[in-house]
This record gives structure tokens, C-alpha cells and sequence, in this order.
């Protein structure tokens, strides 16, 4: 069969142009796509790099800043708590004044008071003392007829008074 024969001819001949487009695709493939592709890559690798250094640097400063305000955060919270204490000592110190002066005063209102007090009690003991000595004449002198002084009267209404 003579296209038999001719079978190895047309394979040699399709080898050859096969071999020939893959070198045509692999050198133009290595020669001009793959510097296009590595220049692609490390330009994508270098912006990473980049953003993450920039990322840190940022994470970085946010640490600092986060504890710059944490220490003036502190300091606040002390100065606060010191101006409180103040404040209390004072508001304290204030008012054992004024509780000082109204106790001094309470006492000089109770003294007086009491003078008062002890001064008006002894005016009734002696109104008393006077209206139980001429009431006691007067009953002295309505049931036994009798007349009694004014001082045996007051003497009796005392020594009664005395003795309970």
C-alpha cells in the first residue's frame, strides 16, 4: 500500500513543523511574556511589601499613641482623684467649722435656757410657796375658825413641801 509508505514522510514532515512552532512559542514565550509576567509579580510582591511595612509602621504609632493616652488617661484619673480628696478634706473641714460654731452656739441657747428656766421655776416654787401659805390660812380659818400667821403658814407649806 503506497500510503503506507508515505506515512513516515508525513510524519517526519509534521514533526518537524511541530517541533518548530512549540521552539517559536517557547522562546517567544521566554523571551517576551515571561519578563512582562516576573516584572508583574514583583511589582505585585514589593507593593505587599510595602502596605505591610506601612501597616506596621501605622501599628506602630497606634500602639504608641494608645499608650501616650493611656498614661495621660492615668494622670487624669489621679489629678481627678486628688482634686476629690481635696475638695472632700475641705467640704470636711468646712462644715466641722460650722458644726463647731452652731454646737457653740446651741450651748449658749441652752445655758440661757436653762438659767431661764431655773429662774422661772424658782418664781413658781415661790408663787407656789405663797398662794399654798394663804391658802392654807384661809382653810385654817374656815374649818377651825382659828387665825395662823402668814410666816407659820409659810413655814408649814415649806417644811411640807421639804418632806414630800
Amino acid at each position: 500500500m503506497p500510503q503506507l509508505t508515505q506515512l513516515a514522510l508525513v510524519y517526519q514532515s509534521q514533526l518537524f513543523w511541530l517541533l518548530l512552532t512549540l521552539a517559536v512559542i517557547y522562546f517567544g514565550i521566554a523571551r517576551q511574556m515571561l519578563p512582562k509576567i516576573e516584572k508583574v509579580v514583583d511589582d505585585r510582591n514589593a507593593r505587599i511589601q510595602g502596605d505591610l511595612t506601612a501597616a506596621a509602621v501605622a501599628r506602630d504609632a497606634a500602639n504608641a499613641a494608645e499608650t501616650t493616652a493611656q498614661a495621660a488617661d492615668h494622670a487624669a484619673r489621679e489629678q481627678a482623684q486628688a482634686l476629690a480628696a481635696k475638695a472632700k478634706a475641705d467640704a470636711t473641714m468646712h462644715t466641722e467649722g460650722l458644726l463647731a460654731k452652731a454646737d457653740a452656739a446651741i450651748a449658749v441657747q441652752l445655758a440661757t435656757a436653762e438659767a431661764s428656766l431655773a429662774a422661772a421655776r424658782a418664781a413658781a416654787l415661790n408663787s407656789l410657796e405663797t398662794v399654798a401659805a394663804e391658802a392654807a390660812q384661809d382653810i385654817v380659818a374656815k374649818v377651825s375658825g382659828a387665825q395662823v400667821s402668814a410666816a407659820d403658814a409659810a413655814s408649814a407649806v415649806k417644811a411640807v413641801l421639804a418632806h414630800g
